[in-house]
Order: structure tokens, then C-alpha cells, then sequence
């Protein structure tokens, strides 16, 4: 049986029927990692449509194989004359889904927020700030940490200090980008956030006391964020297939996208979206959800932690 959170994950991935062309533009409010995944996507089914190779689409814009295929998984900025050339090649020589793909290229390469951060941020981290900003729903999986969208600053703050000891002017930024991230909580269409968060992230005093006493209050207040659920998994569950470490799995309301699990490791990430390798997360995600205290009873848990 599916419980509410089920449903509501089900119901982002219904099928979509055929669109215009101008349903092309994911929101403005996306950013460019999603208006360069949409592109990608649709330049990639031109390009199928059309019966060429990557070797192919590759010679009429003067680039390599590798070049087509970071264009079409939405992982480089995009030329004008790249895509007109494409364009041009798959047939699409006129009318309004070309004027369309070319106004999303344009759309693409607008600056996200967290690029003014790119000199202290690693180059790997980026694109995870993009479509955490486009996601219409986040399941995350926590084993040592509060989630970073539910962390306070000074929480925040202490957990940067812990990494490589970086210069205090760094810390300051990279506390005030985590906590930009979290303005998508309060926007006027907010992503639903699932979280589930193993009991020893609560107990592991990061910070120190007041520090974790603070933090816990706060998670007791996003407790009643209605786009918000928090389960916490204890200790006495026992064993469970997500002990190797933490994932956070990203869907989107753009048909054309897929789920897209992220995985972070010490100095890269992973972002994995095949159906299989998602589905095997998602079952996951489900089984931690059934072992973990249901989320009526996180406030209560909660608030026996902070009595302690």
C-alpha cells in the first residue's frame, strides 16, 4: 500500500500529452541546469528523429562526438550558432519550434544564482544547486548530517569548518550558499521535501550543545512546514540497505526529464539517471521509510532529544 508521500510522488510522474512548443521553457525560476536539460533532451530526439549519429550532428558545428553528447545531457553552455546549425541539420529551418529552441538556448545560459559562488564552490557541486532549485519534489537520505535544507547557520557554519580548515572569508560564503539554497522552502511554489534522517545525525553534537539544541529546535519547526516531512530512523531499527551512505533523489514537473539521484562523496558526485538505478534507490527510499518512526511522531522524538 502506497502511503500519502507514495502518492504524491506517483501523481508528479503521470504522463504528460503532447505539448506546444512553447511548453518547451521550463519556468524562469528553474534556472539554467533545467532550460539546458529540456534542450538537451529535445535536440537529442531531433537528432534521432532525423536518423544521424553524434559523429554526425558533430561535423556540422565543427566539434566531437563528446562535444554532441555533453549538449544533449544538458552539461555545457550552449552557442547560438551551435544550435542554429543543429537546427538546420535536423530540418527544423523554420516556424515556431525553432524560434522557440533558440530562445531557450538564450534562456540556458542565464547565470544561476549560485554561480557567484563558483570560485569557492567545487565544479561538481554546481549542477546539484540548479536542479535542487528546479525540483518539484526531493527525497533525501541522511546518515550523518542534518539535511543541508533544514540546517541551521551556525550548524552550517561548524560543518564547514570541518572540511580542509578553508579561510574564514570562505566559510562566510559558503554558509550564505547554503542557506540561499534553502529560499526555495519559502517561495510562493515550493518543492515537497521528504527527509528521512538517521537518529545518529541528532546525536553527533556538531558545534557543540547549543548549537545542536538550536538546530533541533528548528527541525521542530519545519515539522510544520506543510511541504515538509521529516521521519527519523533509530537506532534500534537495526540494519537497513542505505548504511553505505547518504542519496537524495530530484524529480521534476518537465515531462522530457528524469528522476536524478545524487550521491556526494568527498571530492566528487555522482548523478545517476537510468530508470534501473533510479528505481533501485526509490525502493530503497521506501524501505527506509517503512522502518523509520512515522513523521507524526518526529515533533515528539524530537523534542525528547532536546529535553535530554
Amino acid at each position: 500500500m502506497l502511503s500519502s508521500e507514495d502518492s504524491a510522488w506517483e501523481a508528479t510522474s503521470a504522463d504528460s500529452p503532447q505539448e506546444s512548443a512553447h511548453s518547451l521553457f521550463a519556468p524562469r525560476s528553474a534556472g539554467p541546469t533545467v532550460q539546458r536539460l529540456v534542450l538537451g533532451g529535445h535536440l537529442r530526439q531531433l537528432r534521432e528523429r532525423a536518423g544521424m549519429t553524434t559523429e554526425q550532428a558533430a561535423g556540422a558545428i565543427r566539434g566531437s562526438h563528446s562535444k554532441i553528447s555533453r549538449m544533449e545531457h544538458g552539461r555545457v553552455g550552449f552557442k547560438d550558432r551551435d544550435i542554429a546549425d543543429l537546427l538546420t541539420l535536423y530540418g527544423v529551418t523554420i516556424g515556431e519550434e525553432r524560434e522557440v529552441l533558440l530562445g531557450l538556448a538564450r534562456e540556458a545560459n542565464t547565470p544561476g544564482w549560485w554561480q557567484g559562488y563558483s570560485d569557492i564552490l567545487p565544479h561538481w557541486l554546481e549542477p546539484y544547486f540548479g536542479l535542487e532549485a528546479a525540483a518539484t519534489f526531493i527525497r533525501n537520505y541522511e546518515l550523518q548530517f542534518v539535511p543541508g535544507l533544514l540546517q541551521t547557520e551556525d550548524y552550517a557554519r561548524a560543518l564547514i569548518r570541518l572540511g580542509n580548515a578553508p579561510a574564514e572569508d570562505d566559510v562566510v560564503r559558503r554558509v550564505e550558499a547554503r542557506l540561499s539554497r534553502q529560499k526555495i522552502l519559502h517561495r510562493d511554489s515550493p518543492p515537497r521535501l521528504w527527509a528521512v534522517m538517521d537518529e545518529g545525525a541528532l546525536r553527533r553534537p556538531i558545534g557543540g550543545r547549543e548549537v545542536m539544541r538550536d538546530q533541533v529546535r528548528h527541525l521542530i519547526e519545519m515539522c510544520d512546514h506543510p511541504f515538509v516531512t521529516l521521519q527519523i530512523l533509530p537506532f534500534h531499527s537495526g540494519g537497513h540497505p542505505a548504511m553505505g551512505g547518504p542519496f537524495t533523489i530530484l524529480r521534476f514537473s518537465e515531462p522530457d526529464l528524469r528522476d536524478v539521484v545524487y550521491i556526494e562523496q568527498l571530492t566528487s558526485a555522482l548523478y545517476l539517471d537510468k530508470p534501473t538505478e533510479v528505481d533501485s534507490y526509490l525502493e530503497v527510499m521506501e524501505q527506509l521509510c517503512l522502518r523509520a518512526e512515522p513523521a507524526v511522531k518526529t515533533t515528539q522524538l524530537l523534542n525528547a532529544i532536546l529535553s535530554e
